[in-house]
Order: structure tokens, then sequence, then C-alpha cells
């Protein structure tokens, strides 16, 4: 990811003005990278590491949203509402 672009998604999900590893903004980073990794497994099927990757990336990102909903169940609903994780 561009450092541009992080930037930007961190300025949008941070809570406060020096703030990077709250668990949106984490969130937020790690559901843009996996955006980016799965166009590429659509072009690249036989990709097996990248799926790998992929798939550890999705983990992580699940056991953050799972320490945030156990945590604060109202900014849990506001972030997947943000990100439009949930159908």
């Amino acid at each position: 990811m561009e450092s541009q672009a992080k930037k930007a998604l961190i300025e949008q999900y941070r809570k406060h003005p020096v703030d990077t590893g709250t668990p949106e903004v984490q969130i937020a980073l790690l559901s843009e990278r996996i955006n980016h990794l799965t166009d590429h497994m659509k072009s690249h099927r036989k990709d097996f590491s990248t799926r790998r990757g992929l798939l550890m990336l999705v983990g992580q990102r699940r056991r953050l949203l799972n320490y945030l909903k156990s945590r604060d169940i109202e900014r849990y609903r506001e972030l997947i509402g943000r990100l439009g994780l949930r159908k």
C-alpha cells in the first residue's frame, strides 16, 4: 500500500491526533490489504503463497474484530458499517 493512501486511511479511522494503533485503524488497514490481495488472487488463481498470506490477514482481522466486539459493541457496529464488512 502506498504511504499516502495509508496515511489517508489512518486519518479517516483514527480516534485522536496521534492514533495509529487502535483496533479501528488496524482493521481498516488490514481490510485495505485484504481487498488488494483479493483482486490479485482473481487474476492469479494458482498463487498459493499469496493465498496463505491472504488467509492469515483475514484471520488477524477476525481476531481484532472479535476483540473490539467483546470490548465495545457500539464501536464494533460503527466500524463494520463504515467498512461494509457484514451483509
